[in-house]
């Protein structure tokens, strides 16, 4: 009796040793140290930014000179497998639909305008599918709408370009969504748009061959990195915001478009009096306070009248104006056309 409960019990503690390795297998990053190929295939969707794409393969070309090596292998497929159209009307090519992606160890999706229009419901589906077949998957841009789509986020945290955060969000529950550029959660990984994911690609060769090489392909671009995934987003800060306390105040500007602050908590927040500031803006951005925030305030409502199907209505408050026409007055005086014209033309 004793031999067969013991017989039963190594049988049972093989049978945990093959579910402990295969669940370590499945949950094996692609962040870490290796001396392995890393084969990655490219879902790029129709009205992608020709920036994205590069964003993700340049920085793998690029490590690949460096190292004297293909350390990194990369494919390129699309929806229908044909060449894709891209914003700047670059036909991109592609070796084939996703099913081409099979084989890869990573997955990841570019998207940018109308995702919810050319990721239909047979790519959701197909996504759905051969998910758990990579030991990775990501998205960059838009492309974090799309793998929640197919339900890949459930239970991640996860990020999408800034202007997107608040819709995704809410469209989103089950996905932890945060502003940063770029976030890995255990096997899945976003990045918010063509600057953070050139970002994350540099994290990648940092994890897997060093931060030298990392540094190098980023002195090749001579680009900065913002190493840190976790940072935010920080939309709308200039070129020209050099000086810490405009910045900061343009991005307090950007943190409160809905709900605009008074100049005077903007200026006493940077430790300066109004007119200082007033000063600041004046010499970098050749404009006011006021005017800035105003133009930050529209330059949303713009997008969110060409990218989306909110109501007008619901535009005016989401961007701190307390009633349509007041909205479309200053809308028109800063684009040419009331925003009614903008969204039909």
């Amino acid at each position: 009796m004793g031999v067969l409960l013991g017989h039963e019990a190594n049988r049972v503690a093989r049978g945990g040793l093959a579910i402990y390795e295969r669940l370590m297998a499945i949950s094996e990053t692609i962040f870490a140290t290796s001396d392995q190929p890393l084969d990655i295939a490219v879902l790029v969707l129709p009205r992608a930014s020709i920036l994205e794409v590069a964003s993700v393969l340049d920085p793998l070309r690029n490590a690949n000179r460096h190292l004297g090596q293909d350390r990194f292998r990369w494919r390129v497929v699309s929806p229908s497998g044909e060449d894709v159209a891209l914003t700047c009307g670059i036909a991109l090519p592609a070796i084939g639909p996703l099913a081409a992606a099979d084989g890869a160890d990573a997955l990841i999706v570019v998207a940018g305008y109308n995702q919810s229009e050319v990721a239909t419901r047979p790519l959701i589906a197909g996504l759905r599918r051969i998910a758990g077949r990579f030991r990775a998957v990501g998205a960059v841009d838009a492309g974090p709408w799309v793998l929640a789509r197919a339900g890949l986020l459930d239970g991640h945290r996860a990020t999408v370009h800034w202007e997107d955060l608040e819709d995704f969000a809410s469209a989103h529950t089950s996905v932890d969504v945060v502003p940063d550029r770029f976030v890995i959660s255990r096997n899945r990984f976003t990045a918010g748009g063509a600057a953070p994911a050139a970002d994350l690609m540099l994290h990648l060769i940092g994890a897997r061959c060093g931060a030298g090489l990392a540094g190098q392909v980023a002195a090749s671009f001579q680009y900065e990195p913002q190493a840190d995934g976790s940072r935010p987003q920080r939309p709308g800060l200039l070129p020209a915001a050099r000086d810490a306390r405009l910045a900061g105040a343009l991005a307090l500007m950007n943190a409160h478009l809905e709900d605009p602050l008074p100049l005077e908590s903007i200026a006493r927040a940077q430790g300066l009096g109004l007119r200082r500031m007033e000063q600041l803006f004046r010499d970098a951005l050749g404009q006011g306070p006021g005017a800035a925030y105003l133009d930050l305030r529209l330059q949303m409502a713009r997008r969110m009248v060409t990218d989306t199907r909110h109501d007008l209505r619901d535009i005016a408050l989401r961007c701190g104006f307390v009633d349509p026409t007041s909205f479309s007055r200053a809308f028109r005086r800063r684009f040419g056309l009331p925003p009614s014209r903008i969204r039909s033309s």
